[in-house]
């Protein structure tokens, strides 16, 4: 299908944002009635883009950084990939405000860059979430074998599935519902481990011992030398274990730019879109990089219960916070925290089949997947778009045969590509939506929202992730090819070139020029929208205290 031009005659006076006497009806969303609702409230939006996303890569994940790269490797490598997510998400979040549609990522390189490239973008992103949500699944077995291996884990996995069917099932108010009192619980629950991460740091555990910075000094830290016994030289492997942390750092961000897809859904996207972005720095500023700080406070990296993605190890803690706990002699509470992270990753889970369910369903829309994936209930549930989407979390049986070390090994090189390939799109969309608005002389000043630190930043971005991508499976050519590991480490590139080259082979395609690219098609509609729903509002009248600090949520 390409690209169906219809731009604005360029001998009139270069247009404004408001200017919507010219639709390409290619570009406009489907009637309410016949797509997905807007039904995400700002309370609920705001909790998503505070703890969403926050699951396997922090909680889970950060065992094996901290292994292979010790407690300032770690912070560093946390540090400067959350930086770098950082930017990705201030540029979706300047063209999600200005056009908060309901074909996710896909859109925005349809519309500004290429049809080719929109589809490529679509299908990367949805086998991207094709494997996430089984790999998040197959974690949760992890937390539930820290109790008891007597269950077989299949059991588990048809119990995990079918929750996060049924949750997906009954609508985007219930998810939306059930995912803020998700996030909250994770804001707490993060709070709490940090708290109590500090508290054992200082003294405060049963064994009165004040830990301080112990574990960053040698032979525990502060780097670690990843594949000391391979390479045979000291500063080589401090540095292979900090790019590893960059590598699982990246996982761990992956998924953060849900709020991009949430955000369609949303409620008055051009008010809460901005301040669902602005959040996000202070999860990453106080979660992520506060989470992996603490870590490195009271867990060494030498310790043999720290679970290390691609091992077998049996028996070992999901969480580098339970065997903090287990270290310092504290009872119970290992077990309070592991439950507290199922329900982490069970969110993460359910999060993932919405957006995977949502892509697919988008992909349908712009007329690159079967038209059956458009379909939706009247609640506005994709159900064949979530059905398939389900289908696929069987993956997870692959435990069955492997030890979920592997298998999470595996997809989380699967899922790191995928994601980066996505991260890496939205900063190239988001440089030609600004080439696009200089070309017509409009001012970003005008947008709802204006990322910050603009131009450079996406293009830093940009760079950077490419970077890590194309060096993230360093470590499976040492000390020999481990040819799964590799084979899932970089499969994802060579596809989203087949998806992009094959779609501009066929309906031979061509980057839109910048000043052809349609700022225009879709804003009415939205404004109308949002007209609507403040009238609506005002019409309820003055808001209580009670109802204006739940509302601040």
């Amino acid at each position: 299908m390409a690209f169906n031009e219809k731009k604005i005659d360029e001998e009139n006076d270069a247009p404004s944002l408001d200017q919507t006497s010219y639709e390409d009806a290619a570009f406009v969303d489907p009637v309410e009635h016949e797509s997905l609702h807007r039904g995400l409230k700002a309370r609920q939006i705001s909790m998503i883009a505070l703890g969403g996303a926050v699951g396997t890569g922090l909680i889970i994940g950060s065992g094996t950084a901290l292994q292979r790269g010790g407690p300032l490797g770690i912070l560093l490598g946390y540090s400067f990939v959350g930086f770098v997510c950082y930017l990705v998400m201030v540029a979706l979040g300047e063209m999600a405000a200005f056009l908060p549609h309901k074909k996710g990522f896909a859109g925005y390189a349809t519309r500004f860059v290429d049809p080719a490239l929109g589809f490529a973008v679509g299908y990367n992103y949805l086998l991207k979430y094709l494997i996430v949500t089984p790999n998040n699944i197959n974690a949760a077995g992890l937390v539930v074998q820290y109790w008891t291996r007597s269950v077989h884990i299949a059991i588990w996995m048809v119990i995990f599935i079918g929750f996060i069917f049924l949750v997906n099932l009954l609508g985007v108010r219930v998810f939306g519902e059930l995912e803020f009192w998700f996030s909250s619980l994770k804001v707490v629950s993060l709070i709490g481990l940090l708290l109590m991460g500090i508290i054992i740091d200082l003294g405060g555990n049963p064994q009165h011992d004040r830990i301080g910075f112990r574990y960053w000094r040698a032979p525990d830290g502060p780097m670690g030398s990843y594949l000391l016994k391979y390479v045979h030289k000291e500063s080589l492997a401090i540095f292979l274990g900090f790019w590893a942390t960059l590598t699982n750092a990246l996982f761990a961000y992956i998924g953060t730019e849900l709020i991009g897809v949430s955000s369609s859904l949303a409620q008055n996207p051009r008010k809460n879109i901005p301040i669902a972005i602005r959040r996000t720095f202070w999860r990453i500023l106080i979660f992520y990089i506060g989470g992996v700080f603490v870590i490195g406070l009271i867990v060494p990296r030498t310790n043999d219960s720290l679970f290390v993605a691609t091992k077998s190890t049996t028996g070992a803690a999901a969480s580098p916070f339970v065997v903090a706990t287990t270290l310092v002699g504290i009872k119970v509470l290992n077990h309070v925290i592991n439950s507290a992270i199922l329900i982490f990753v069970m969110s993460a889970a359910n999060s993932d089949l919405y957006i995977g369910s949502r892509t697919l369903y988008g992909l349908a829309v712009e007329g690159k997947a079967p038209a059956i994936f458009k379909k939706v209930t009247k609640g506005g549930v994709p159900l064949p778009s979530l059905i398939l989407c389900t289908a696929f979390c069987g993956l997870v049986f692959l435990n069955v045969k492997s030890s979920s070390g592997k298998v999470f090994g595996w997809f989380v090189n699967l899922v790191s590509t995928f994601g980066a390939l996505t991260w890496m799109s939205i900063c190239y969309a988001h440089i030609r939506f600004m080439k696009a608005l200089a070309a017509r002389g409009m001012s970003r000043d005008e947008l709802p929202y204006k990322a910050p630190f603009q131009p450079w930043g996406s293009w830093f971005a940009l760079g950077s992730t490419a970077i890590i991508t194309l060096f993230k499976g360093f470590d499976t050519l040492i000390p020999k090819l481990n040819s799964a590991n590799f084979v899932t480490s970089y499969i994802g590139i060579p596809v989203f070139l087949i998806l992009w080259l094959g779609y501009k082979l066929v309906y031979r395609t061509r980057v839109i020029p910048s000043r052809d690219v349609d700022l225009v098609s879709g804003i009415r509609a939205i404004d109308e929208e949002e007209a609507k729903f403040v009238t609506a509002e005002q019409a309820k009248g003055p808001r209580t205290f009670l109802q204006r600090v739940w509302d601040s949520m």
